[in-house]
């Protein structure tokens, strides 16, 4: 989605930022009817320590105990469908390796330095 653009009459390209929230899935993955490439986690930005205290119960709640809950792939999924307003179904249906990439995108995210 990069346009081209001449800065100063040149043509250079203007630098592409690439989205780091955008994980994109070796083969497409199909969910009920929709068939998808990516999923964009950029609504990580807007999760609020309350939403994550809101994950956090509905782990208790689930029986799971985990030190660092936040490290898990249950806790990925469901701070991830938080994130994209994607039931968190979507998540738990994913490939093994493509529902890593979503733990350790959101992983980065909350241990990531900026």
């Amino acid at each position: 989605m990069s346009k081209d653009i001449k800065a100063g009459g040149t043509d250079q390209m203007p630098e592409v930022q690439e989205n780091p929230y955008l994980v994109v899935f070796k083969k497409p993955f199909t969910f009920e009817t929709e068939t998808y490439e990516s999923v964009d986690l950029s609504g990580l930005e807007e999760i609020s320590a309350k939403d994550m205290i809101a994950v956090n119960k509905m782990i208790e709640r689930s029986g799971t105990v985990n030190v660092i809950p936040e490290m898990s792939l249950e806790y990925a999924c469901l701070i991830s469908a938080r994130a994209t307003g994607k039931p968190v179904e979507f998540f738990q249906a994913l490939p093994p390796k493509e529902a890593l990439k979503i733990k350790n995108r959101v992983t980065n995210f909350l241990y990531g330095e900026d």
